[in-house]
């Protein structure tokens, strides 16, 4: 007779469990699931950065938002959720690093002391290979970048999404279950604002309440002159936040060193924390902590 099954080992993945051969399939999901809400237990909140379309900045807006609320003394994870154009690792200069396994899992690479990212750029060395994936498997490599990685106690998760309404979002809010709010990104003209507005219906239809619209893009102060050049028109992400009465979160208006930051992988409010740009990232944050530490004490009182 072959041993008997003895328990599993406490918040091990099943794929490193002395036990996996003697579990059966549901038990097996059933540990997934208790391994899932057991990481995602030791962090405070939960964030989804949003947009309704590309090309708005949403991946700079959760960045130096992550990089805001790490400066401000937060224990911050950033969760690169964009399966085919991950480019978190890159603003933040740690793309050349790698995810590294351990017994019970995966470690996020640190950025800073209080500062843990994962992505797929992470994974792979070969930069230019397409990942070519249909729904399911994008849900799996979520659900193991959510339960497999060794995240620790985390005040704040931000979870970049890709643009749209489609197959990432729907998984993250599944899987987190009790995700804090959405930030979504927009740009002033009406065609991206049109798409913001999805966004934020998307959001209140799974139940997870906007935090705000950032309109980001929102003019540019002018070299020569020290005037404000209006790209992009400016005013059109608080008047649609006004009509779709979620808070309005801020203007981050443009600024011509942050191309050249980001590539060097130095996130702005860490390296022109002076500028009016950081600035308004910063003020971002603090509402956005506000925000989820009111809707915390509240839900715990209800």
């Amino acid at each position: 007779m072959g041993k008997e099954k003895t328990a599993c080992e406490e918040g091990k993945a099943c794929e490193t469990c002395e036990q996996t051969g003697k579990c059966s399939e549901d038990e097996k999901r059933a540990h997934d699931e208790q391994r899932l809400k057991a990481r995602m237990g030791l962090i405070r909140h939960k964030i989804m950065v949003m947009s309704g379309k590309g090309g708005v900045g949403k991946s700079t807006v959760a960045t130096n938002l992550a990089a805001s609320l790490a400066s401000d003394g937060f224990q911050v994870g950033l969760l690169d959720a964009d399966i085919h154009g991950p480019n978190i690792p890159r603003m933040l200069g740690v793309d050349l690093h790698r995810l590294t396994g351990t017994g019970d899992g995966l470690r996020p690479v640190e950025v800073i002391a209080n500062l843990k990212v994962v992505s797929m750029a992470l994974l792979s060395d070969n930069t230019d290979a397409p990942i070519v994936w249909r729904g399911p498997l994008k849900h799996t490599v979520i659900k193991q970048f959510l339960a497999d990685v060794e995240w620790g106690s985390l005040d704040y998760l931000i979870v970049d999404l890709p643009p749209g309404t489609g197959d990432e979002p729907l998984s993250v809010a599944h899987l987190i279950e009790d995700v804090a709010g959405s930030v979504i990104v927009t740009t002033p003209q009406e065609v991206a604002l049109l798409d913001s507005r999805k966004a934020v219906g998307f959001s209140r239809l799974l139940h997870i309440p906007p935090l705000g619209i950032v309109e980001n893009m929102s003019g540019m102060q002018c070299p020569h002159c020290g005037g404000t050049i209006d790209l992009f028109k400016v005013g059109g992400g608080e008047k649609a936040a006004r009509e779709l009465n979620v808070p309005f979160l801020g203007r981050v208006p443009l600024d011509p060193e942050m191309v050249k930051l980001c590539d060097d992988g130095k996130p702005l409010v860490w390296n022109r924390k002076e500028s009016a740009t950081a600035k308004a990232f910063q003020e971002i944050a603090r509402t956005v902590v506000r925000q989820t530490e009111d809707r915390h004490q509240k839900s715990k009182h209800s």
